[in-house]
């Protein structure tokens, strides 16, 4: 039996007297594109954070590889974060090079190649960037850490229709899904549904389902956007 990749047993996170997350329990064992998928405030982003070791839950446990998770997990999982994490003095190549010499599994070449295929100037500073080509940036700094696991929180979250079909489609170019496993939260669930492999749906900081696309279809006839209105409901 093929181990699982990531593991989460028993989960839970809570803030003082607020649970974010109950009772957590999912492996994914398959590498591919996985969706969280819930509304607002359904403990997407706590998940995301727990499994990438940048925050620890209250309860459970969860592993990655069959290890432990911890801060020390960088060097297997790239996090995406949905806020602006970017060094906005510095300019578009500066921050190539900067990830290149902090993280021993960047690819300077992939990152290069995608800015220049999506028409970024590398020289201007990251502040002057829009908001489209900012985010764009973010995803190829993300994409290119050579890494199993990659965990991406709203990557689409207040993009315009056109930003967001541009970065999916270079999301799913860029990813390695026999060899990586990329899990990411979202609520735009019509425009990622082509794209993703496995669905884990999330409401009020529990997990309610987590099934490969492939069973939904096949079990119960529904698309993912059928099964979230019946599951979420």
């Amino acid at each position: 039996m093929t181990p699982p990749l990531i593991k989460l047993n028993q989960v839970s996170k809570k803030y003082l007297n607020q649970t974010a997350l109950t009772n957590i329990t999912f492996q994914l064992t398959k590498s591919g594109i996985y969706g969280v998928i819930g509304p607002n405030g359904s403990g997407k982003t706590t998940l995301l954070k727990i499994m990438a070791g940048l925050l620890r839950s209250s309860k459970g446990t969860v592993e990655i590889m069959e290890k432990p998770v911890t801060r020390l997990s960088s060097q297997h999982i790239a996090f995406l974060s949905e806020a602006d994490s970017l060094y906005s003095f510095q300019t578009v190549n500066q921050m190539v090079d900067f990830c290149h010499n902090v993280m021993p599994d960047f690819s300077k070449d992939k990152a290069l190649n995608m800015i220049q295929s999506l028409n970024i100037e590398k020289d201007k500073k990251i502040k002057h960037l829009s908001k489209g080509n900012r985010a764009r940036v973010k995803i190829v700094l993300t994409l290119s850490r050579q890494v199993p696991v990659l965990l991406m929180d709203e990557p689409l979250s207040g993009l315009d229709p056109l930003v967001r079909e541009d970065i999916l489609r270079m999301i799913v170019m860029n990813v390695d899904v026999e060899e990586q496993i990329l899990v990411l939260s979202t609520h735009e669930v019509s425009e990622v549904e082509p794209f993703l492999d496995h669905v884990i749906f999330m409401k009020n900081g529990t997990c309610l389902l987590e099934k490969s696309v492939e069973q939904l279809r096949e079990e119960k006839g529904q698309s993912v956007v059928e099964a979230m209105r019946e599951v979420l409901s």
